[in-house]
């Protein structure tokens, strides 16, 4: 698949896998298991996730989910990560990261030591080695996947819908075999959203989410979810952030560049892009490629009308729909939908599709 198509078609139907990036959750502990903590309030609660240094830790994380989506399989680039069975992440708490991906027999390990970034995949026994340019390593979190981090995805969750939200202390919870608060966020009446609360285990001594619940309205167990299993809080050896490819695997090694043309494109992507509303409503509305659902994929094995074909999985998993905006695709799920209009605009966020098309009208 080319890359500009293999994007879109991650953009138009993978939006609703993270819609408007509220989907982060975690597995419920036990109704026993509440341990006696001191008294906290929700502010200070916040404020200290928000700060939270948990240094050098190594754990292991556990995904489920139950979104809603059509049986897509790989049909979608990145949907297979909301079926692994396990994820094991290190950190050296100052930047370099170790993540270890379980999914059935098969293992991909990404190692990033600060200057390079390993992906190797067992299944088919090839690695990518990226040198990250100077002027980008400098940046904060460059290279990092913060869909594997809980402390980033849940201090960017907590800053998007904090004020919009009525944030309370709802017990406490053993996560990890570790006591936690139970911080709960949910959403303010005046807001339009497909969810109904936000629960985020609180490490009671780092500060560190263990685990977010997202929970949609009409449902009583969590969308999706995100937890550790196992973590302990301890230095981690240097030789974890470091990766020899194994004997016989075959290495491409890429510098990523950035000439005029990128920036032209991503200026031009940046003011296509609009968001509208704020905190639990809020629409990402924009522009694609005039040509991106026309290209046919050219690869062997990728043909028009095949399942990585972009238009033909627009017909297969969406709904068709019409109004004063236009006509186009909806793709809706637990926790967020997203619209493709035949012209090319597209609208998403954890709303319902009356929320994409008020959206999709202003100008």
């Amino acid at each position: 698949m080319k890359p500009k198509t293999k994007g879109i078609t991650a953009a138009v139907l993978g939006t609703a896998l993270g819609a408007g990036g509220l989907a982060f959750v975690a597995m419920p502990a036990s109704a026993d298991d509440k341990p006696a903590l001191p008294q906290v309030s929700a502010e200070d609660l916040v404020q200290s996730v928000m700060k939270a240094k948990p240094g050098a830790f190594d754990g292991t994380v556990k995904v489920s989910n139950d979104l809603g989506l059509p049986a897509i399989g790989n049909a979608v680039p990145g949907a297979s990560a909301l079926n692994m069975d396990s994820a094991h992440i290190f950190t050296d708490g100052a930047g370099k990261s170790r993540l270890a991906v379980t999914q059935g027999a098969s293992q991909e390990t990404v190692v990033h030591d600060g200057t390079t970034v390993w992906d190797y995949s067992s299944k088919s026994n090839t690695a990518t080695k990226v040198t990250i340019p100077a002027e980008v390593a400098q940046q904060k979190g460059a290279g990092s996947d913060k869909t594997a981090d809980p402390v980033a995805a849940s201090t960017e969750l907590l800053a998007k819908v904090r004020e919009s939200s009525t944030v309370s202390v709802d017990g406490t919870a053993t996560v990890a075999d570790r006591p936690a608060y139970e911080l709960v966020l949910t959403p303010k009446p005046t807001e339009r959203t497909l969810l109904r609360e936000i629960r985020v285990a609180v490490d009671s001594q780092t500060r560190m989410p263990l685990r977010v619940s997202v929970l949609s309205n009409g449902t009583s167990t969590p969308a999706l979810e995100v937890a550790f299993t196992e973590i302990q809080f301890t230095q981690q050896p240097a030789d974890l952030f470091t990766f020899t490819p194994p004997k016989g695997a075959k290495v491409q090694e890429k510098t990523p560049t950035i000439d005029q043309q990128d920036k032209d494109l991503a200026e031009q992507a940046k003011q296509d892009v609009k968001v509208v509303g704020d905190g639990w409503d809020t629409v990402v509305t924009g522009k694609i490629p005039a040509d991106a659902l026309n290209a046919a994929p050219k690869q062997q094995g990728e043909r028009r009308g095949g399942a990585t074909d972009p238009q033909a999985l627009l017909d297969r998993f969406a709904k068709k729909v019409s109004g004063a905006w236009g006509t186009g695709h909806l793709v809706t799920t637990k926790v967020g939908s997203a619209v493709l209009t035949d012209d090319g605009r597209f609208a998403a966020g954890a709303v319902p599709e009356q929320v994409l098309y008020e959206a999709l009208g202003q100008k």
